[in-house]
């Protein structure tokens, strides 16, 4: 007997239809003598309704309510998947974040787990019943309800499963597995049957909507054996694994596009130690995540700096940043026509050539980079956002494509 801890995302549980075929699923592990913790996103489309909601009642509404009401999208789903367990005969019963309970800090809307306590899911096994877990949210040390941000129902599926020690977590969505690209955008793209822990870090961070990112580190901080697959068919799917030596043969495993980035620019900063802390520190003190950074000097004695931050961040980065522009004798402007294009691959440790090729092959298109920013494993660059999936589609074809056929 196996304690197995399966995610459901939006489109699985979409309709009543589909939360029955869901709970058909469950059935069947749980008749083959398995222990079921199943964790649920909100129906598809539900938490953008429920923001709506809040944002035609006030145009910036207080962070500590939005969580309040978008966690009701995971109560309704997890409440009604018990219901149709129950009706089919299998013994089940629905948790809350703050019912198992799920510690957070308060950083609302995108709160990070802390300590989970998995007493009531474990007394809720070891009567036989299958446990129906509200992804996305969980309780901060005061007592409110918070939410982990988006895709939040993969880090509480694989934390949970991190805490009970779970036999495997299985990530079913609505697609079969984690591709080289976007099949949508990049019809060669092929699903791929392993993928390292890192590969999936870097792609998760970097636009690819299979798997939160935070659900991959708990996946290999706490060696969870991770397995994405399709709620709508039995295929075998992607298994997120420790890499082992034969993976650093492949030189790019993925090409990913983040349409949610925006820049922001600061022109004629003064050129001295401390500005850069003056402008950013702000930013970080307001919760927002900032991504690359580029700071040009000019032989003026003046400088323009410029950092990319998700698209619907802006408008809070931007008023923060002029006060701090007005302050330095400083001008601020904001671009979001922008997207980020990334390769990721281990191979590329041990390979020299891949930067050299991708910029030839973007110049090839007429595709003008922005910025540049690289690790160990990645390359990505900020481009104009018309020649987005153009530039998915020609790395895709030079750096996976053809070193098959290389190959």
């Amino acid at each position: 007997m196996s304690l197995i801890v399966q995610k459901y995302g939006g489109t699985s549980v979409g309709s009543v239809e589909r939360i029955q075929a869901v709970a058909q699923r469950v059935s069947k592990s749980h008749g083959a003598g398995h222990q079921v913790v199943v964790v649920v996103s909100a129906m598809s489309g539900e938490t953008n309704k429920l923001l709506e909601l809040a944002h035609r009642c006030a145009p910036q509404p207080a962070l500590r309510e939005v969580d309040v009401l978008i966690a009701t999208g995971e109560q309704v789903t997890s409440a009604l998947l018990a219901i149709v367990l129950q009706e089919q005969g299998i013994p089940a019963r629905s948790f809350l974040g703050h019912q198992i309970r799920i510690d957070t800090d308060s950083a609302y809307g995108r709160a990070r787990i802390q300590r989970i306590d998995g007493e009531h899911i474990r007394g809720a096994l070891g009567r036989g019943e299958v446990a129906v877990v509200a992804g996305f949210q969980g309780v901060d040390a005061h007592g409110h309800i918070t939410t982990l941000g988006r895709g939040g129902s993969d880090t509480s599926a694989v934390a949970v499963a991190a805490a009970l020690k779970a036999d495997v977590c299985e990530i079913y969505t609505d697609v079969d597995g984690v591709y080289t690209s976007d099949p949508r955008i990049c019809p060669q793209a092929r699903k791929l049957n392993r993928i390292s822990h890192d590969e999936m870090l870097e792609l998760a961070s970097l636009g690819a909507k299979v798997l939160q990112i935070r659900s991959v580190e708990f996946a290999k901080r706490y060696g969870v054996p991770l397995c994405v697959r399709s709620s709508f068919d039995d295929s075998e799917g992607t298994w997120v694994v420790p890499e082992d030596g034969a993976m650093e043969q492949v030189l790019v495993s993925g090409v990913s596009l983040d349409r949610d980035q925006a820049k922001i620019t600061i022109r004629h900063i003064p050129d001295r130690p401390g500005v850069a802390s003056k402008v950013l520190g702000p930013i970080a003190a307001a919760n927002i995540s900032v991504d690359m950074i580029i700071q040009n000097a000019s032989t003026a004695g003046d400088a323009d700096f410029t950092f990319t931050l998700p698209k619907t961040d802006v408008a809070r980065a931007l008023k923060i940043i002029e006060e701090t522009a007005r302050e330095i004798g400083a001008q601020a402007s904001s671009d979001t026509e922008v997207v980020k294009v990334s390769v990721v691959g281990l191979g590329m440790r041990s390979h020299a050539g891949v930067a050299a090729r991708m910029f030839e092959t973007l110049a090839a298109e007429g595709i003008n980079i922005q910025m540049i920013s690289t690790s160990e494993i990645k390359i990505s660059v900020v481009i104009e956002a018309k020649y987005g999936e153009l530039a998915v589609r020609a790395l895709h074809k030079a750096l996976i494509e053809e070193a098959s056929l290389g190959a």
